[in-house]
């Protein structure tokens, strides 16, 4: 039998029978609902399943494990949750059971050549289990001897900076909180979380320019805007109750604005599966204007528009001069850039990016843009979100109502983990007020984002790996670099509900620490508890389980991080691990006397719907960077592929969320049955030989060195030339560890370049 030192971290690469069909114009509808029930009814069953959808989103319910989209502040509808978290709560409620007796039948070897669809189905996982090394199968462990194993492993680096200490989005404001605060006093900054991958450059970007790095508007300025441009993101795919957010938008009069290299289902046309006219088939248009822009192209269209406000005069001055500095400089250097090259750059005509500019500085300029993973994953990424926020200081669409920056998060807590500390270099005021809560000295030194991580556990400073969720080998670049670098470490742990391809890739231990779902009870000192979570725009509200847990040998996230560390620290901490999450009231407590923002926060948090949290760039309060609003001047960069080369992103199917991947089916593309696909412009196939849906093999190029992905399915589709698509995590190992974005390190996963050729066999 293969030693799991031999196996392979990428998944199967077998074909499983796929099925073409046409690309869908509008997202949602009545297969939206028939698709959520199918998947509900069939995993959790009739009786919990709808148990769970009704409690899902709702006052005195759980939060959605799935996106970060903000719930309505004023109401609830009976079913307040998308297809997505349908899917998320089917996946998290199934009756299903990863037992001691199913490790015992499936070594890790054979758990390898699963799909993550069929790890998936393989149900909730029930017991801590530990594969220890040499070991083919995991076995069961007790909690007490886990807790141990880690605590002894901690105390035996020659550094704290040894450990590498990951987050997801899934984990809440309390566990993450307690998690950074146990980091901390053990004596690291080493934080790495799920954002380093997807909206540091963002937050990199906005914090630089209006000293916030969050999104500046509210569910109500969304649906009351006058102009909402869509940018890199694909909401009908990844967050559909967007949906009908914009179309609210649409039919108060807004103009949408799509720019993205494909013409996503949700872009175009919604059709409201809880109207009349949506269960018939009718659907709301969206995007009036609709830009089909190059991958890493969006930096030219932004200047475009940019430099349209500037030749039509149709800028604010008076705000410019009263918020903002470094515009002259920006304005000069607009006036030099030729429109010919701005046109090549994006693959957009001069006329339509006037269109969109001249539709932004009409009306009452109530403009909105919302962007996601289609800016933040390139080299430019920080630079082009700037030029957004450019755009925004020169309408003055920024700090009034229905207007300003919203970038649409991905995981439903992600924000809020930021907000708890778990970041590698939190700015000093956070630390001095976490010495002035605790009696420790707080390490001081930067730590270690996702990529630095990797690097440190491959070339030998990281030596311990624990995650509080998430699947960190499938999220991650360059899969063999990053498998090679956690088989290197001597422990590795993982927080999480289900069975994934992390779990198989481990280091010389690895253990498996199962915790309660965000639709379980959670009961501890004679009662219910609650905890909580932040949206993507900023509201800090209740999420409570409700539901059997699956398994009563779960434990919650708080637990979990308090009995780590209280095994790791024992007397050298001055917390008390264990009452702290005896009542998650005293957790949050503590997160007051140290997170601004947070004053009364068990009082306001149990009000309908919770609170928001302050946001100076909302009130046009700029003192936190200087006094005012900077505007950025950059060069215009893009990826220059060399000939026969093409451009990939890496992107969701219609039939996951992140890297879990729920079924094999892309609706809205067409694609059945199938993930091992490519995307191609069809002119770009006919150049190369390559037939529709014959199998290619994808090679990288990076600095003289290439990656592999074999045996893909070429799908012909309408992508501008030069630009190609694949679904992640499959195509994640073409993504190169050393390529990522200047300043916020993200990896560069919608800009790899690539060739492309077809398969010997």
């Amino acid at each position: 039998m293969s030693s799991p030192k031999d196996i392979s971290p990428q998944p199967p690469s077998k074909f499983t029978g796929i099925q073409v069909g046409k690309t869908k114009t509008s997202a949602a509808g009545v297969p939206a609902v028939t698709n959520s029930l199918k998947h509900i009814y069939g995993s959790a069953g009739l009786l919990r399943g709808t148990e769970a959808m009704l409690k899902l989103n709702q006052w005195e319910g759980f939060d959605c494990p799935s996106c970060a989209w903000p719930d309505p502040d004023d109401h609830r509808s009976a079913f307040e949750f998308c297809e997505n978290g349908a899917k998320a709560i089917a996946s998290e409620t199934t009756k299903k059971r990863v037992t001691p007796e199913f490790f015992e039948e499936y070594s890790v070897a054979e758990l390898a050549g699963w799909s993550d669809y069929e790890m998936d189905q393989a149900g909730r996982l029930t017991h801590p289990m530990i594969l220890r090394e040499g070991d083919t199968h995991y076995r069961e462990i007790s909690w007490d001897d886990a807790f141990n194993l880690i605590g002894k492993e901690l105390n035996a680096l020659a550094s704290p900076d040894e450990g590498v200490f990951y987050t997801s989005g899934r984990a809440t404001n309390e566990a993450a909180f307690l998690y950074q605060l146990f980091v901390r006093n053990f004596g690291t900054n080493n934080l790495p979380d799920c954002s380093n991958m997807c909206h540091e450059s963002s937050g990199a970007a906005m914090n630089q320019s209006v000293g916030v790095g969050k999104g500046t508007v509210t569910l109500k300025d969304l649906e009351t805007a006058e102009t909402i441009l869509i940018i890199g993101q694909n909401p009908g795919t990844n967050h559909p109750r967007m949906l009908s957010s914009l179309q609210k938008a649409v039919e108060g009069g807004a103009t949408i604005i799509a720019v993205n290299p494909m013409k996503e289902a949700g872009l175009t046309g919604f059709m409201h599966p809880q109207q009349v006219k949506g269960m018939i088939g009718k659907a709301t248009a969206l995007a009036k204007q609709f830009l089909q822009v190059k991958l890493n192209g969006d930096q030219a269209l932004l200047k475009g528009i940019a430099k349209t406000l500037i030749e039509d005069r149709t800028i604010d001055e008076a705000f410019l001069n009263t918020h903002t500095k470094g515009f002259e400089t920006y304005r000069e250097h607009l006036k030099s850039l030729n429109w010919n090259e701005l046109e090549s750059v994006s693959g957009i005509a001069k006329s339509e990016i006037q269109k969109a500019a001249r539709q932004c500085a009409s009306g009452e300029r109530k403009v909105i843009t919302c962007w996601a993973m289609g800016l933040t994953q390139h080299k430019n990424a920080v630079a082009t979100i700037q030029e957004v926020v450019n755009i925004h200081l020169m309408l003055g669409a920024l700090g009034r109502d229905s207007a300003g920056l919203c970038p649409v998060r991905g995981h439903s807590n992600v924000q809020g983990d930021r907000t708890m500390g778990v970041f590698e270099k939190m700015p000093e005021w956070f630390m001095d007020n976490l010495e002035k809560a605790f009696e420790f000295k707080v390490p001081r030194h930067h730590g270690w984002d996702v990529v630095n991580a990797i690097k440190a556990m491959h070339e030998g400073p990281g030596k311990v790996f624990y995650a509080l969720g998430g699947n960190f080998l499938q999220a991650t670049p360059d899969t063999e670099y990053t498998a090679e670098a956690l088989r290197r470490c001597s422990l590795t742990v993982h927080v999480c509900t289900k069975l994934n391809r992390s779990h198989i890739i481990t280091g010389r231990t690895g253990l498996i620490l199962p915790c309660f779902g965000r639709s379980e009870m959670d009961w501890r000192n004679g009662g219910p508890q609650f905890l909580t979570v932040e949206n993507s725009m900023s509201v800090v509200h209740q999420s409570q389980g409700q539901l059997d847990p699956a398994s009563p040998h779960l434990l919650s996230e708080p637990e979990i991080v308090a009995r780590t560390a209280a095994a790791t620290l024992g007397e050298r901490s001055c917390v008390d691990w264990r009452w702290l999450v005896e009542d998650y009231d005293r957790v949050r407590d503590i997160i007051e006397r140290v997170v601004p923002g947070f004053h009364n926060f068990n009082e306001r948090v149990r009000h309908q719907g919770g609170f928001y949290l302050p946001n100076a760039a909302r009130e046009l309060d700029w003192s936190g960077i200087g006094g005012k609003a900077i505007i950025f001047t950059h060069p215009l960069a893009c990826v220059q592929p060399e000939k026969d080369q093409l451009l990939l992103q890496t992107f969701r199917s219609h039939d996951q969320f992140n890297t879990t991947v729920y079924g094999l089916n892309d609706r809205y593309r067409g694609i059945g049955n199938e993930r091992r696909v490519i995307f191609m412009n069809p002119q770009d196939m006919k150049d190369r030989g390559i037939s529709p849906v014959t199998p290619v093999d994808i090679t990288s190029h990076f600095k003289g060195a290439t990656r592999e992905a074999k045996k893909f399915l070429a799908i012909p589709y309408d992508l501008p030339a030069g630009s190609t698509a694949a679904y992640f995590p499959e195509a994640n190992v073409l993504v190169p560890i050393d390529s990522y974005a200047d300043v916020s390190l993200t990896p560069t996963s919608k800009s790899v370049v690539i060739t492309v050729k077809a398969s010997e066999s």
